[in-house]
């Protein structure tokens, strides 16, 4: 599914342990505490590919048919993300590396520094919730841990 991997880790942070097999490197932050589209940035300096998968490191649970599709549907647009409910999610999303990467240094000096600003100045399918639940009918891929709980 993926050419190449990029964690993006704290400015200072040790550089991890990570695992042999596909082509993963490792970028940081410019500075620290600026939020998912700071990482984002970051990622998008050394990605080489058309398309870029955006998830967080506290989403354990992605469901790689749900990616699998929205990289099939990204084709014609900017970016495509999943709908829930009423709202579209900012995360996961995927983009076309060279429209994100040219509008979000720009988001992010002006302090709109986060990935939502990012997909409304692009062009995004939402794919709507009866079409990706049906690949990944208990939600995991939108699952992510914000507390230690949240693992229970």
């Amino acid at each position: 599914m993926c050419d190449e991997i990029v964690v993006v880790i704290a400015p200072d942070a040790p550089t991890p342990s990570l695992p042999v097999g596909p082509r993963i490197r490792v970028a940081r932050d410019e500075s620290e505490g600026q939020g998912p589209l700071a990482g984002m940035v970051a990622a998008l300096r050394s990605v080489t590919t058309t398309f870029a998968i955006v998830a967080a490191g506290d989403m354990p649970e992605l469901q790689p048919s749900v990616l699998l599709m929205m990289l099939r549907i990204v084709a014609d647009g900017d970016a495509v993300a999943l709908a829930d409910g009423s709202d579209v999610r900012p995360l996961p999303c995927v983009v076309r590396v060279e429209r994100a990467a040219e509008i979000a240094p720009a988001l992010l000096a002006s302090g709109r520094a986060s990935v939502r600003a990012l997909l409304d100045q692009l062009r995004v399918t939402a794919v709507d919730e009866p079409t990706w639940t049906a690949l990944d009918a208990r939600r995991r891929t939108l699952f992510d841990v914000d507390l230690p709980g949240d693992l229970a």
